[in-house]
């Protein structure tokens, strides 16, 4: 079930995927018709445009400052906070700083 991740060890998740200029980078950990985990990297101004999601998708920002839209709301989360989008409602990820975040969705 899991890939590109360790196992029996211990792990600092913001440290799995790398900043690099002018990019958002990606790695999977779990991809699977239940749940998605993911890592993202996000360099400053750098974005995913709006989308929507089949599952609920939880955010939860490891570094830095991420803006997020859902819907017609903005969110600013800071290391250590966690937002819920939920299924099909549009949403969109923004990087204010470079920013660092772990995404589950579960369908």
């Amino acid at each position: 079930m899991y890939k590109n991740i360790e196992k029996r060890a211990k792990l600092h998740l913001r440290d799995l995927v790398e900043y690099q200029d002018g990019q958002v980078v990606s790695k999977t950990l779990v991809q699977n018709e239940a749940v998605s985990m993911t890592l993202f990297a996000f360099d400053r101004g750098e974005e995913i445009s709006t989308h929507a999601s089949g599952g609920d998708a939880m955010v939860t920002v490891l570094d830095g400052t991420g803006r997020f839209t859902v819907g017609d709301q903005v969110f600013s989360l800071a290391a250590g906070e966690t937002l819920i989008m939920p299924a099909g409602i549009p949403h969109a990820v923004f990087g204010e700083t470079q920013f660092k975040m772990q995404l589950i969705v579960s369908f």
